[in-house]
């Protein structure tokens, strides 16, 4: 299971930008440790999750990205979050915009703001309703 937190600027709990990276900490013994450096805010709590041993991936077989996607999509009530590896929020149409995460959309050729979020899952929750994605 994912740790989500609303006071986090990435969305989840013991994840941190770093640069153009996203770190996964974790305490041990009074001690903070880190977990690694990851490409999108996702795939680090996908690794604090499996370092805190809370993470089981959906099905065994898939690659990570796909379980990762699962269990966020599990618990973003009903919405398909679009996730992108290019992207470093690790969201589609999901940007930094300064402290707070932009979520865009595209609309008869023009770049539309769906608005400005805390984090980058609240700001990809909002692009997936705002593209119809609602999967009750």
């Amino acid at each position: 299971r994912l740790h989500l937190s609303s006071s986090s600027a990435t969305g989840y709990k013991n994840v941190c930008n770093h640069g153009s990276r996203f770190q996964a900490r974790r305490w041990v013994d009074g001690r903070q440790v880190c977990c690694g450096y990851f490409g999108t805010a996702v795939e680090a709590a996908v690794a604090y999750a499996r370092a805190v041993g809370e993470y089981t991936p959906a099905v065994a077989a898939e690659p990570a990205a796909v379980a990762a996607e699962a269990e966020v999509v599990a618990e973003a009530e009903g919405l398909r979050l679009h996730l992108s590896s290019s992207s470093a929020t690790g969201y589609k149409n999901v940007c930094n915009h300064g402290s707070r995460f932009q979520a865009r959309r595209w609309v008869d050729g023009r770049q539309v703001c769906c608005g400005y979020f805390g984090t980058a899952v609240e700001a990809a929750v909002a692009y997936a309703r705002a593209v119809g994605e609602y999967q009750p």
